[in-house]
């Protein structure tokens, strides 16, 4: 970080209104692609999806790790924003369904990053801490919620719901997903509200 004439650090640069929109719709576009061919698909197919020429896309993401960990952190967090939002429409049990299908569909979506995720890259050093970090206040406010109601049982740890769940999507079998999401909720409703469960 620069720092001003009294020695201050000055603030960090704002991104233009027009580079974020660019940054957006490279991010949205290599999402896409990378779920369609994976995370070695050529660049041209991203900027093409994204409108953008390639040299606006190497401005941003110098490297491929780059943009694969900044397409990974651009996920968690529109999963993540998802929770309030279906807390806020739907009542706690429902929302807490709704919020695991959509977080299922993130899984499912990511398993072309996993080999690149796993590759030992530097760049890709803090995404499973940016994993747990986002992920897990949701979810527990989202549990805590549907426990207080009596709905779901509160002795879960969010986190082992998160791995459970994570472990045992299927990219192309959607009905598994949906099957496995209604055992993990039918067990989190088994036993609530006795004593013992929360």
């Amino acid at each position: 970080m620069s720092e001003g004439p009294t020695g201050v650090p000055a603030p960090p640069r704002r991104v233009r209104a027009d580079a974020r929109r660019s940054i957006d719709a490279l991010l949205t576009a290599a999402a896409e692609v990378f779920a369609e061919s994976g995370v070695d698909a050529p660049v041209r197919q991203i900027t093409a999806r994204a409108g953008v020429g390639a040299g606006t896309l190497y401005r941003h993401f110098p490297q491929r790790s780059d943009l694969i960990a900044a397409v990974f952190r651009h996920e968690v967090d529109a999963c993540a924003e998802a929770a309030p939002a279906l807390a806020e429409r739907y009542e706690p049990a429902e929302a807490l369904t709704r919020w695991l299908g959509r977080f299922a569909g993130f899984v499912a979506t990511k398993r072309g990053l996993k080999a690149a995720l796993h590759s030992g890259d530097s760049a890709y050093a803090s995404l499973p801490a940016y994993f747990t970090e986002h992920f897990v206040p949701v979810l527990t406010d989202l549990l805590d919620a549907a426990a207080a109601t009596g709905a779901v049982r509160g002795d879960v740890p969010p986190y082992d719901l998160l791995r459970m769940l994570g472990d045992t999507v299927s990219p192309d079998d959607p009905d598994y997903t949906e099957r496995v999401i209604g055992l993990l909720v039918d067990g989190l409703r088994y036993g609530a509200g006795r004593p013992g469960a929360d």
